[in-house]
């Protein structure tokens, strides 16, 4: 089991750690004390015990009450998606017990998702596994069909340990703000992992990535919680070069399937050149979709 299963208590030292007392309402504090609010602090903004305080950063208090919860959202200034998470990570949501990760897609979405012909889509499960992809999404990024079903995963693509050294292949994408992007994309996955707290796969990628990656464990220190919506990229394609396209990314609220759509602006260069990828793969590429068993 690793050190990090002490997920809330972890949780509320970083945003602690992250906030300042004058951005908390505090008196700024003399000489050179460490950044952050203290556990003084915390209790105090949250009207409970320091003592209390520290039994939960420890992991020896671990179910708060609503009204802890809500004070510590407010003290610590959290913003929905973060209260939603605290909630999540103190047993008091939707984080439902035996609750697993979803793999595969509900036909109605499948079929909707069939109609997108000019459009390349894929799906990606909460713990961001590849899970479908139509022609164009394989057209553009190469087919992933010849990668083994477990190394299909964004965040293992994206924070390499080394029992991924050659397993792997680097998608040709460029994010406008690569650092921002994978920011995101940890905070979404720490939101799974409070939502789907027992599925093993899930508790494995973040425990194997976490001692494996230290870019990965900065960023799941800094306590950050957030859907991955939407992000500018550049495809660097083998025939026709650079293409610049908007990523928006769709997360179904029941099984937290995120069906990613890549499109460029209309009637610009970049659309030409999406158009002729597309196209080329819908004459090329054998099948319609291809869903991950």
């Amino acid at each position: 089991m690793h050190a990090d299963d002490n997920s809330l208590g972890t949780t509320l030292r970083a945003w602690r750690d992250r906030l300042s007392p004058h951005d908390a309402g505090l008196p700024e504090p003399a000489g050179g004390r460490a950044p952050g609010l203290r556990r003084e602090d915390v209790a105090e903004l949250a009207g409970i015990s320091v003592d209390y305080v520290v039994r939960l950063e420890q992991g020896r208090a671990s179910t708060p009450s609503d009204q802890v919860v809500r004070a510590l959202a407010r003290a610590l200034r959290l913003d929905d998606a973060e209260r939603s998470h605290l909630y999540r990570l103190a047993g008091l949501s939707d984080a439902a017990p035996g609750r697993m990760v979803v793999h595969r897609l509900p036909a109605g979405m499948q079929r909707l998702l069939t109609r997108l012909q000019d459009t390349p889509v894929a799906v990606f499960a909460a713990d961001w596994s590849l899970v479908w992809w139509n022609r164009q999404w394989a057209g553009l990024f190469g087919d992933p069909s010849d990668l083994d079903p477990e190394v299909r995963n964004l965040v293992r693509l994206r924070f390499p340990v080394a029992d991924d050294r050659g397993r792997l292949t680097s998608w040709p994408v460029v994010p406008a703000d690569a650092e921002a992007a994978d920011r995101a994309l940890v905070a979404d996955l720490r939101r799974a992992s409070a939502r789907f707290p027992d599925d093993p796969r899930l508790r494995a990628l973040v425990s194997r990535t976490l001692d494996g990656n230290p870019r990965f464990a900065t960023f799941w220190a800094d306590g950050a919680v957030g859907l991955h919506a939407e992000d500018t990229k550049v495809i660097r394609h083998p025939d026709v070069g650079d293409i610049t396209v908007d990523c928006d990314v769709l997360t179904d609220g029941d099984t937290d399937l995120k069906v990613v759509a890549y499109t460029a602006v209309p009637g610009s260069e970049d659309e030409r050149k999406l158009r002729e990828v597309t196209d080329a793969a819908r004459r090329l590429l054998p099948s319609s979709a291809v869903p991950v068993p």
